[in-house]
């Protein structure tokens, strides 16, 4: 029934003071939300970046930098005051040296110049154990027994020298529970109001944590499933008059081609093949929206470090070039468990992007009836941006102040490299940049008085981007710094030597594949000079490893010496001696069963030993200078060390 004509045929009939007069509608609040992820403490630029991969490199602008962040991001504001800044977590850790050397107190306060309000905690938020996040929540130094640690506490963008604030946002941990009390870690939910209208935001971990996180750093908590706590807080919003819910959550997905015909360009506002993985699984943000409640209106996610925006404003984009290029636009979303499509967005990483999203909300019903996301470049070279940088330099001059106190320790030069060495992953799983840390590792293992290691092994997730590579500005032969050098190995794992057999090395090595011995996911581990294998893509899970030698190389000498002759450990799938025992290093990490190589905890023998970056320096000291530079491609390298067999 049509009201409108109706009471205008009684107005003419009858005379309009006949008729009761009618409230007018209110207007739907606009409530714009500005989210991000995976930050890392990455305070100066981390390069060029394009809005994808049909860009030509030339083209692609610099990105990035707090001072950035937070111009943007006052823009944003400007626009509309009805604003809350959020994030999906692993804002710290992992960071490069100018925030990772101050115990990333320069991250906190750089995001708290930004204006963060609410952030979801990730795993890298757990690398220093949960009393190390609540110091960084609540503020205070760092103390060393009854001391202030020396690189705590500058305060450049904190109250006052000395000092430091602690985060003004609030971390958000729902699904991570205190097992001493029963409580959560940190708050739950955070709940901001528009015009009389709150909005609620859950922010949570992967419940995966505690297999990618050292052990100290998850002791004594409890990872609980991401949807099932989600849907446990929704009543009790509701209760609060709260309608609008967000989910802040340190999950995610990727953006993959839907058939081997079609060349995947990573559009940052494309959702293709609705992130499903490519096997045509569902992908592991998938598979939590999927089991959300209906009242959730929008999914914030983080963790892949892909940019992504699953919602009615996707644009897919295919093609190896900008002449090859097709852009299809389509309105997307994951599917809730009522099949409702929910908006899903992803930030990339590194302030590279922001998720710019506009809510409608409903006054009356405290309901949204529209959710719109874009995402966008933070391009440095944006007018507006670089106008209010000059009027307001505050968080310029934050980070140029702690550029100035880590500069004597960032800028040694370490090695000189002949060529880049990234952590791109060859078909095979390994990367050269993993070669070289891996070698590091053994070296610094070797004597029988540290170790007396004979291979080494490293996750593929500790080598860090981009790899062992030169500024875009600089060329070949690179003078590798400290900085570069620790931006590759920030997590300050310290090495562990232990005696494994034969038969538990195959094991380990079988590990790597998912549904071998619990692991979830295929995770290559890099292997140091001597070791070589072959592994079958084909074969049953627990029975890939094909071929493994093993020849006793010597690499603490340049060039690294081969000393004894190869020894076969593995042919065609069968162990040769299963009892024959090497020693081998791993990190801390590793050596607690992290990221599933639980085999590893049942070394022997166990020696602890120096910390990974000191091991990495160590061993980059010697290629120190032109004449004796790295060089990825020499043959007393022995590469490739790993194989995809037929």
């Amino acid at each position: 029934m049509k009201i409108r004509p109706l009471l205008l045929a009684l107005a003419a009939a009858f005379g309009a003071a006949a008729l009761p007069t009618l409230a007018a509608t209110p207007a739907p609040i606009n409530v714009k939300i500005v989210g991000f992820n995976d930050f890392h403490g990455t305070l100066e630029s981390p390069g060029t970046f394009g809005q994808n991969t049909t860009v030509p490199s030339a083209s692609r602008p610099a990105v990035g930098g707090a001072e950035y962040l937070a111009a943007y991001v006052a823009a944003m504001k400007a626009r509309n005051p009805n604003t809350v800044v959020v994030g999906g977590g692993d804002f710290i850790g992992a960071s490069p040296l100018i925030s990772a050397l101050f115990f990333d107190e320069p991250a906190v306060e750089s995001l708290n110049k930004i204006g963060v309000d609410f952030s979801a905690v990730g795993n890298h938020e757990f690398d220093k154990g949960s009393a190390e996040l609540r110091r960084l929540q609540n503020g205070g130094c760092k103390m060393v027994g009854a001391l202030v640690d020396p690189n705590s506490c500058k305060g450049f963008g904190s109250s006052a020298p000395g000092t430091f604030d602690g985060a003004r946002f609030k971390w958000l941990s729902a699904n991570v529970i205190e097992n001493a009390t029963g409580r959560t870690l940190l708050p739950a939910y955070g709940v901001k109001s528009f015009n009389g209208v709150k909005v609620a935001f859950i922010g949570m971990t992967l419940k995966g944590t505690p297999g990618i996180v050292t052990p100290t750093g998850v002791a004594g908590l409890t990872f609980n499933d991401e949807a099932d706590t989600v849907n446990a807080l929704v009543p009790r919003l509701r209760a609060q008059g709260i309608e609008a819910i967000v989910v802040l959550v340190h999950q995610g997905g990727f953006q993959n081609a839907p058939n081997a015909g079609v060349v995947n360009a990573s559009d940052i506002n494309g959702c293709l093949n609705d992130l499903k993985n490519p096997d045509g699984s569902a992908s592991d943000i998938a598979k939590v929206v999927a089991r959300l409640d209906n009242a959730v209106d929008l999914v914030i996610s983080a963790h892949t470090h892909a940019a992504y925006n699953c919602s009615k404003n996707t644009t897919d984009v295919t093609g190896s070039s900008a002449a090859t290029k097709v852009t299809t636009a389509r309105a997307t979303g994951l599917p809730n468990k009522a099949g409702r499509l929910v908006p899903v967005t992803s930030a990339s990483a590194f302030g590279r992007v922001l998720t710019e999203i506009d809510l409608l909300i409903d006054p009356a019903t405290r309901d949204v009836i529209d959710v719109s996301p874009n995402n966008l470049l933070v391009d440095r070279s944006n007018a507006t941006a670089n106008a209010t940088i000059a009027a307001n330099p505050e968080v310029k001059t934050l980070v140029a102040s702690y550029k100035t106190a880590v500069s004597p320790l960032a800028n040694q030069v370490v090695a000189t490299i002949t060529a880049g060495m990234g952590n791109s992953a060859a078909a095979s799983g390994e990367m050269e940049a993993g070669d070289l840390i891996a070698d590091a590792q053994l070296q610094a293992t070797q004597p029988a008085s540290l170790g007396g290691a004979v291979m080494a092994f490293m996750n593929a997730g500790g080598v860090r981007s981009p790899g062992f590579v030169k500024p875009a500005a600089a060329s070949y032969p690179y003078d590798l710094t400290y900085a570069d050098a620790f931006t590759v190995q920030p997590f300050g794992n310290s090495l562990v030597t232990l005696t494994l057999t034969a038969q538990q090395i195959k094991d380990v090595l079988e590990q790597q594949f998912a549904g071998c011995k619990g692991q979830g996911t295929q995770r290559i581990m890099q292997v140091s000079n001597g070791v070589s294998y072959s592994w079958s893509a084909t074969a049953p899970a627990c029975a890939k490893i094909v071929n493994l030698a093993f020849t006793p190389t010597d690499v603490t000498v340049y060039p690294p010496v081969v000393t004894a002759p190869t020894d076969n450990l593995v042919i065609n799938g069968v162990v040769q001696n299963p009892a024959k025992t090497y020693r081998v290093t791993v990190n801390n990490f590793m050596a607690t069963g992290g990221d599933g190589f639980t085999t590893f905890v049942g070394g022997t023998g166990v020696q602890g030993g120096a910390q990974d970056i000191d091991a990495l320096v160590a061993y980059l000291v010697g290629y120190k200078g032109v004449a004796a530079a790295y060089n990825p491609t020499s043959a007393v390298l022995k590469k490739p060390r790993i194989v995809v067999a037929p």
